[in-house]
Formats: C-alpha cells, sequence, structure tokens
C-alpha cells in the first residue's frame, strides 16, 4: 500500500483559492466517505483549515490515487482539474509521511511551532476514524504523528519564544516590569492585532485590560471575551492616567497619541513607571513621548528584532523534532514492511497452539485426576515453551520482509513450517485488505 497526501496551503495557493477549496463542518463527514469511495483508495483521512485543505489516502497505486484524490478535490468544489492543479502540491510514501509529522508538530505552520494545527489534524483523524474511512495504516500513522507532537512540544522550546509581533510585546511586558498580573494595561485598537494582544495579554496571566477602540461595539466584543473593560476612544487621555502598559495597533494615518498626551498623563502617575509599546504601522505614538522622565516607549521594530531573534531559537528546536520525525518515519517504515507476513505470523502461532491445545488434550485423558489448578499451571508452561520456540523464528520472519530477497526467504520459511502458500503473494497489500472491515468489504466489492 502507498501513502500520498494531494493538498495546497497557504505556501502554494492565495486566500482566494483556498476560500473556494475549503471543506466546512457540514460536509467533512460525507467528503471523507466519498473520497474514501473514489477507485484505487483504501484509507482517507481530509484536514481542512483556514491555511490549508489537505487530503490523505492510502492506495495500491500511487499513480491512480493522485489522480483520483486530485480529481475527487475538483469536482467536489466545482472546479476542473487544469484551474485546480496549478496551486496543488503532492508527497508520496516518505515525504507523506514527513509533511504529516511536521504538520502536526507546527513546522508546516506560518507561526513555526504553533499548536492549534495538532488539535485540528486529530479532530480530522478521529472524526475519519469514526466513519471507518480508516484503517491499519492510517489508525498507526497518525497516532504516531500526533504522539511525536505532543513529546516534541513538552520537551523541547519548540513553543517557547514569541515569534509574532503582538506575542513578543507581550514578551516585553514581561521582561520590563515582570508578572503582569497586578498590572493596569491599556489596549487601544480592537482589529485583528488588538485581539491576539489582548489574548496573549490574558494567557500571561493578565485580567486588569481595557480595550479602546472608535467602535465600542468592537471593543466590547473583544473586551468581554477576556474579561475586560471597553471604552470609546475619545475617552483615551482617562486610560492613560492608570495604565501601567499601553499597547497599541490601530490602522490610524498619523499619530493618536501625543507627546502632550504622556506628558500629561505623567502629572498624575506619581512617578510609576510608563510602558508604552506601539506595533501600529504608520505609528500611534509620537516618537519623542519616549524621551520624557519614567517613559519606555518601544516601536514595531524593536519588537521585529525580537521576534527574529525569537525565531532563531524556535528553528533551533525546530531541528531537533526534525530528527525526532526521520527516526520515526524510518521505525513505521519498519512497521510497513512487516505487514506482508502479518497473517504468516498468524497462521504459525494459530498452529502451534492448536498442537498445544491437542497434547493437554491428551493429558487429561491420560492423566483423569489432575485438578484444576494443575492443568492450568501445565497449560501456562506448555504456551511458554511454544512462545520461547517461536521467539527466533518471527524475528528471522520480520526481519526477512525488509530483505531483497524477501519473496525467496518468505517461501522457504512457509515451506519449513508447512504453512499455507495463499498466506503470502509476493506484496504486502493483501494484508491490509484482511485486517481492516470496511478496506475488506471494499475489496471485495471491486
Amino acid at each position: 500500500m502507498h501513502i500520498v497526501v494531494v493538498g495546497l496551503n497557504n505556501k502554494t495557493a492565495p486566500v482566494s483559492i483556498r476560500e473556494q477549496v475549503s471543506f466546512g463542518e457540514h460536509e467533512m463527514k460525507g467528503a471523507v466517505v466519498a473520497l474514501r469511495d473514489e477507485k484505487s483508495i483504501f484509507e482517507s483521512v481530509i484536514v481542512s483549515t483556514c491555511n490549508r485543505t489537505e487530503l490523505y489516502v492510502v492506495t495500491d497505486q500511487p499513480h491512480t490515487g493522485r489522480y483520483y484524490t486530485k480529481r475527487f478535490l475538483a469536482n467536489w468544489f466545482g472546479l476542473t482539474m487544469e484551474e485546480l492543479e496549478p496551486y496543488l502540491f503532492i508527497h508520496e510514501g516518505f515525504d507523506a509521511m514527513k509533511h504529516l509529522f511536521r504538520v502536526t508538530s507546527g513546522l508546516d505552520s506560518m507561526i513555526v511551532g504553533e499548536t492549534q494545527i495538532l488539535g485540528q489534524v486529530k479532530t480530522s483523524f478521529f472524526t475519519a476514524q469514526k466513519l471507518e474511512t480508516t484503517g491499519t495504516v492510517f489508525n498507526k500513522l497518525f497516532k504516531e504523528a500526533v504522539t511525536l507532537a505532543k513529546r516534541a512540544h513538552a520537551e523541547t522550546g519548540i513553543g517557547e519564544n514569541a515569534v509574532s509581533v503582538s506575542a513578543a510585546a507581550v514578551t516585553l511586558a514581561e521582561q520590563l516590569l515582570g508578572s503582569l498580573e497586578d498590572k493596569s494595561i491599556v489596549v487601544i485598537g480592537a482589529g485583528e492585532t488588538g485581539e491576539l494582544t489582548t489574548l496573549n495579554l490574558y494567557e500571561a496571566g493578565a485580567r486588569d485590560i481595557t480595550v479602546f477602540n472608535r467602535t465600542l461595539a468592537k471593543a466590547e466584543e473583544v473586551a468581554n471575551r477576556f474579561e475586560g473593560s471597553a471604552h470609546s476612544i475619545n475617552e483615551m487621555q482617562c486610560g492613560l492616567l492608570r495604565a501601567d502598559i499601553v499597547i497599541s495597533s490601530t490602522g490610524a494615518k498619523r499619530a493618536i497619541i501625543k507627546r502632550e498626551d504622556i506628558a500629561a498623563a505623567q502629572l498624575f502617575r506619581s512617578d510609576r513607571p510608563f510602558l508604552l509599546i506601539d506595533i501600529a504601522v504608520p505609528r500611534d505614538i509620537e516618537p519623542t513621548a519616549g524621551d520624557l522622565p519614567g517613559v519606555h516607549l518601544y516601536d514595531v521594530d524593536d519588537l521585529t528584532s525580537i521576534v527574529q531573534q525569537n525565531m532563531a531559537e524556535r528553528m533551533k528546536e525546530a531541528a531537533k523534532i526534525e530528527r525526532r520525525i526521520e527516526a520515526a518515519i524510518a521505525e513505521f517504515e519498519g512497521w510497513m514492511t512487516t505487514l506482508g507476513v502479518v497473517p504468516i505470523i498468524t497462521e504459525l502461532r494459530d498452529q502451534s497452539l492448536k498442537i498445544q491445545q491437542e497434547t493437554m488434550q491428551s493429558l487429561e485423558r491420560k492423566l483423569p485426576n489432575m485438578t484444576n489448578r494443575e492443568k492450568t499451571v501445565i497449560g501456562k508452561h506448555m504456551k511458554s515453551i511454544i512462545n520461547q520456540l517461536l521467539r527466533e523464528p518471527l524475528s528471522y520472519i520480520k526481519d526477512a520482509a525488509a530483505k531483497p530477497d524477501a519473496e525467496q526467504r518468505i517461501a522457504q520459511f512457509m515451506d519449513t513450517f508447512a504453512l499455507d502458500e495463499e498466506l503470502f503473494d509476493g506484496t504486502a497489500e493483501e494484508v491490509v485488505l484482511q485486517d481492516e472491515t470496511p478496506v475488506e468489504r471494499k475489496a471485495v466489492n471491486r
């Protein structure tokens, strides 16, 4: 069996295309089942977010799987193959597995190391699993990818350094003033950046947050989400009087906070430090305000340097995760190789247990006075002997599956143990068809 992923993301397609090729929550279940029902596709998972739409499939033929997956995607959204193909990426085999591991670990995200995508992949996988569109291969692969991502985030520093301007602003505030729990903070602007800034402040422990915005309703919407208060931007001067930190990110064309505004506020602040962080372009705060006593002003360029330093640190941690991914894929490929001999292993175990049961029945006839405890002890010892005898043969057949002359070695093994020749046809595909009920039904129907 072969693993293929077909998709598009923020690197390959503009938002105008991504918004056309995005599965809504209401259609995801129908889509993943319909994808699995395409020709040559035996397992399927669909991951669809604002930045990516990716179709993961297990197929018996790579070229056939590629074609029918692309055709399904185009047909589902009413596009032609010619319209869609320029924006698609396709990975197969090792590259497909590596892509999945990198996605779950946050290495393929716009913000390297973010964890939101991990939850989204988990949800997509669980949806597919409940609908029985996954089988032997994806049930193991996706669980391995999720587990590695969780451990990578827990055991490395991939998520420790702020790599967005809004997050860097909060990190800077913590570095300069310590804990934010007892600080009064003013956020000016309730757009996307202002909202993200408020979120980062809240997650950092800040609870005294006031949001100022030209549209009061928008300020209230953001503030209410994070237990803050909201005011019109016309009341901003009052907010400056009690604030320890001001973070501004409006879309104004010129400075909305003048030097004299800060100077007036300082008259009533009893020499408390005043931290101003301006992440707007054009700037919201007049640069000369930073010359006032007790005022510390930082702009977006200051934060950009922090972001760049932090990104460099994240990339070092990402390199560690890349090495983990390489090792995990090598282990998974080894497991895939042994799939073809699973029926042989099962048959050999069944054959051995049958001998054990027949021997046990013979003993019971010859020694009718054995107690139940004696039967149990003898039975356990017989099974232990069988397991010890099988250890080396089973290890051999697993290793043989990965050798260049695997077919010859396996044939000799089956002949030695008088196993059914139909259990192995020289490929690993059959075990997948036998192992999962939904896949088996599909194979029979074809």
